[in-house]
């Protein structure tokens, strides 16, 4: 009963995917059936985004989230290709990491797509990457999460309201949400998984569309599909992703007659992908150092040149990660020499320079980096870091306040902006981000209190207080508004 339980919930967190009224193909290649699209009764848009960001907070306080700066600008920044070149997009998406081994993607309201740091390692180049987050914009675009919680609804006494207050459930408390969809939902579970396939499939046709006019490689969709397939045709226990992206023969094969439609492109291979790969190797694959230089040894010996400086650079995090700065820095302070302006190397040699203790060095190249591309994220976050190591508060405390402004959902601006204020003395501005960090996680007891605390440091009647009692409001709203929606 806890295995369907626990299945029933990856089901629903899986096809919580909306946004955007269905695409309408202009294309031969997309002759697609009319399932029905009647989504504008369901949510309107306003709730759509407040039960994502909602869910968002419970994954940030759930789940493993990897929050890099070098991966995170590297995935949005494919995201966003691909979301430039998909029919409809009328809301916006953001991308996110979670440290899993498990093979696996999902999308939800709000334009959220989260992938496994797991898919870098079963996908063998940037085209098969993409065609799994083609996929998953093409569920948010086709509101294909809507249209089944419509599709429930028709046949269940429940909600719109009910079925998505159960799936935040099933985010916050598993069996309690588990328990809400069934005494709400009858059958939901098999008519559910039909729902998914046919979903599935459309998924497929327009994210090869997407992939098309984004330049990558059609074929790789149904290459990696037949893949996965193939490698666990017999395994008792399949990956996350085939049980909630099922692979019946049918659905490769339709993928393999659509992808004919299309004019065979063979994109260069990409340095940044390999970087990706070659650092989620190093540090968030769970394996240990010992087997993830094996790893790079093995593929070294059959490598092209042109990839070589992607594996020397995973050896060089490891070897960074184990201390082992005199064979790490070598590694780097050449492959910055090949690409001096390449944000993987930077931000590993800046870790570098301040394990060695010589947090000027990192400060001056990364000073030279910002020249060349000011207001980079990776780059700031970086500069910050290393002002903080060499006591140079009064400098980075204003940079995190622009940062953190910025981007307010990056834990990393907060966090550092925390540590700061706490060396620099300044106790409500700690607080107050520590507050923002809880608020993040959707818990929001502790970020008005922390708040709170901030609001009596300060002097009565001054702008500091007005801003912190005015947050304080604001969290309050939030607070209420994530409550009702369970």
């Amino acid at each position: 009963m806890l295995k369907c339980r626990r299945s029933f919930m990856s089901l629903c967190i899986a096809v919580a995917i909306t946004l955007s009224p269905a695409s309408s193909a202009n294309t031969p290649e997309m002759d697609l059936p009319d399932i029905g699209t009647a989504a504008a009764g369901t949510l309107t848009i306003d709730q759509e985004l407040n039960y994502g960001d909602a869910y968002m907070r419970m994954l940030r306080a759930s789940k493993p989230i990897i929050n890099d700066p070098v991966l995170n600008e590297y995935i949005q920044s494919l995201g966003h290709k691909l979301v430039a070149n998909a029919n409809d997009v009328k809301t916006p998406f953001s991308f996110f990491m979670i440290r899993d081994r498990d093979i696996n993607a999902f999308a939800f309201f709000g334009g959220h797509v989260a992938l496994h740091s797991g898919l870098f390692l079963h996908a063998n180049s940037e085209s098969e990457l993409a065609s799994v987050i083609a996929h998953e914009i093409a569920h948010v675009t086709q509101r294909h999460l809507a249209r089944s919680m419509e599709d429930e609804a028709r046949r269940s006494p429940a909600t719109i309201a009910a079925l998505a207050g159960s799936l935040l459930l099933a985010i916050a408390a598993p069996q309690a949400g588990v328990a809400a969809m069934t005494a709400t939902t009858a059958g939901a579970m098999q008519s559910s998984i039909n729902y998914t396939r046919s979903n599935e499939e459309e998924a497929d046709r327009f994210g090869m569309a997407t992939l098309a006019k984004a330049g990558f490689e059609v074929q790789a969709m149904p290459r990696f599909f037949s893949r996965l397939a193939e490698q666990y045709r017999y395994a008792s226990t399949p990956p996350a992703m085939l049980l909630t992206h099922p692979l019946p023969e049918a659905r490769i094969t339709d993928s393999r007659l659509r992808a004919q439609h299309y004019s065979p492109v063979k994109p260069g291979l990409s340095i940044e992908y390999h970087l990706a790969k070659a650092r989620i190797v190093a540090r968030y694959a769970g394996i240990d150092s010992e087997a993830a230089l094996d790893w790079y040894a093995r593929k070294l010996k059959k490598a092209p040149e042109v990839l070589v400086s992607t594996l020397e650079y995973g050896q060089a995090l490891v070897y960074l990660d184990t201390n082992q700065l005199d064979k790490a820095e070598p590694i780097l302070l050449k492959l910055l020499k090949q690409d001096a302006n390449n944000n993987f190397y930077l931000d590993a040699l800046s870790d570098l320079f301040l394990a060695q203790q010589k947090p000027k060095k990192a400060i001056q190249m990364l000073e030279k980096a910002l020249g060349k591309k000011p207001d980079n994220p990776v780059l700031t976050v970086n500069y910050a870091n290393a002002l903080i190591e060499n006591r140079q508060y009064e400098e980075a405390i204003p940079l995190l306040q622009h940062y953190t402004h910025d981007y307010p959902d990056d834990m990393n601006g907060w966090q550092l902006l925390a540590k700061a204020s706490a060396e620099q003395g300044i106790s409500d501005q700690e607080l107050a981000a520590r507050g923002e960090l809880f608020a993040l996680q959707a818990n929001w007891g502790k970020a008005i209190q922390y708040y709170t605390k901030a609001s009596q440091l300060v002097e009565l009647g001054s702008l500091k207080q007005a801003r912190y009692d005015a947050r304080i409001d604001e969290l309050l709203v939030l607070r209420d508004k994530f409550q009702s929606l369970q």
